[in-house]
């Protein structure tokens, strides 16, 4: 099936156009979250508290996401995360305490780690099993390629006349990012071929959290997703100082940089559809090992050209892996077990961003310059991209099952 025939499936089409919407206001939420905490603080301090509230939740929703299973089918799910996400983000203008807009942002970033599972866990139902891998990629393009745009919609929205009535900073943001999260809403509710809860069997205990862990499949498919986390964190952490100070390119270039991931991405949907039919965790292992010898060769790079080049072949790369690992975790498991699987998929990723671009930065403040036998002397940047790229690759022999060490989850006490 090609794009467009994907794109026709009624309630797939919902799904990726409901998602578009609130992706595209979320990100202009996220900007105003940042402009509201220097507006209110004056602190560039401030403005990292609200980035650090788009990873912290991670470690609550994720158990959060497994309890709402138990209780709502997922549609449900979606519909009262959306429902929440709207009022909350719509009383963001309505304080004025920088202690309120980071509990706004917590909870809203703690309804999204819940909605996600429900949602990734649904796209089996609304497409055919071999469409798996292109529909992934077309709701994670929905969510990330919609970055920019927030950006650019924010700056003209917060530049209308009227934009922060009654003295309230970046109103008009907040209440149109509320608008897109009741649009989703709109488009989930039609979604009605999705299957109702279903009871439990007797005897059956509900999957938790912390049993996802033990799923074979689950294992596979995680070191996976810590890569491509390790590799993004790593090249958003060191990749301006990398063009800066070892290529000496302009902030502008640093931009272009960061916009041809998602040029990369495009062809690596491109490449799903070639690859149609293929084994998905046997592809979600081959992505693996093109992200590290990737982010190594890019540490690598001697001109800004060559930089770019690489910065399209990891966005290729890094989207082939996750639609590829998403198409495993949907094509092999089902029920409470998946939408629980992708509860961990989202934890992982934004945990292991958070920390891979923390760990990077430090490590790029801390080394000096290192000699590398046949490469010469290197800068902190390369040191750390390469070593970050040789980890990813080594990690991609951990992207296979092992039957015999933790098979379904054990009955809860």
């Amino acid at each position: 099936m090609s794009v467009g025939d994907l794109v026709r499936r009624r309630g797939f089409r919902d799904l990726l156009a409901g998602q578009g919407v609130s992706a595209l206001g979320d990100w202009m939420g996220t900007i105003a979250f940042m402009a509201l905490a220097l507006e209110l603080t004056d602190s560039p301090a401030a403005v990292g508290g609200i980035l650090t509230l788009r990873l912290l939740p991670a470690v609550v929703g994720g158990p959060l996401a497994a309890k709402a299973v138990r209780h709502w089918d997922r549609r449900t799910t979606m519909l009262v995360m959306d429902g929440l996400r709207a009022g909350l983000i719509a009383l963001v203008p309505l304080v004025r305490a920088i202690w309120w807009v980071y509990a706004l942002a917590f909870l809203v970033e703690v309804a999204s780690i819940v909605f996600l599972p429900a949602r990734d866990s649904s796209i089996p139902d609304l497409v055919d099993e071999v469409d798996l891998p292109m529909a992934n990629g077309l709701v994670l393009g929905s969510s990330y390629a919609t970055i920019p745009l927030g950006a650019a919609a924010f700056a003209v929205v917060a530049a209308l006349p009227g934009a922060s009535p009654f003295d309230r900073p970046f109103a008009l943001v907040f209440w149109i990012d509320a608008l897109t999260f009741l649009v989703s809403y709109a488009c989930i509710r039609r979604l009605t071929m999705l299957p109702p809860k279903t009871v439990d069997a007797p005897g059956e205990a509900p999957v938790r959290f912390r049993e996802a862990f033990r799923i074979p499949l689950v294992r596979a498919v995680m070191p996976a997703t810590a890569a491509v986390a390790l590799g993004l964190g790593a090249l958003f952490s060191l990749g301006i100082v990398f063009v800066r100070e070892v290529l000496d390119a302009s902030d502008t270039e640093f931009g272009v940089l960061i916009a041809l991931f998602g040029v990369g991405a495009v062809g690596g949907l491109g490449l799903l559809q070639l690859r149609r039919g293929h084994e998905p965790l046997a592809e979600t292992r081959r992505g693996v090992a093109a992200i590290g010898a990737i982010v190594a060769a890019f540490s690598l790079a001697g001109s800004l050209a060559l930089a770019f080049l690489g910065a399209v072949a990891f966005g290729a790369a890094a989207a082939f892996t996750l639609a590829s690992g998403m198409g495993a975790l949907q094509s092999r498991l089902d029920g409470d077990r998946r939408v629980v699987a992708f509860a961990v998929f989202h934890v992982v990723i934004r945990l292991g961003l958070g920390v891979a671009a923390i760990a990077a930065g430090v490590a790029g403040d801390v080394l000096g310059a290192v000699r590398v036998p046949g490469l010469g002397t290197l800068e902190p940047a390369r040191v750390v991209l390469l070593a970050s790229g040789v980890l990813i690759l080594l990690s991609a022999v951990l992207v296979r099952e092992h039957p015999g060490r933790g098979t379904a989850p054990e009955p809860a006490p």
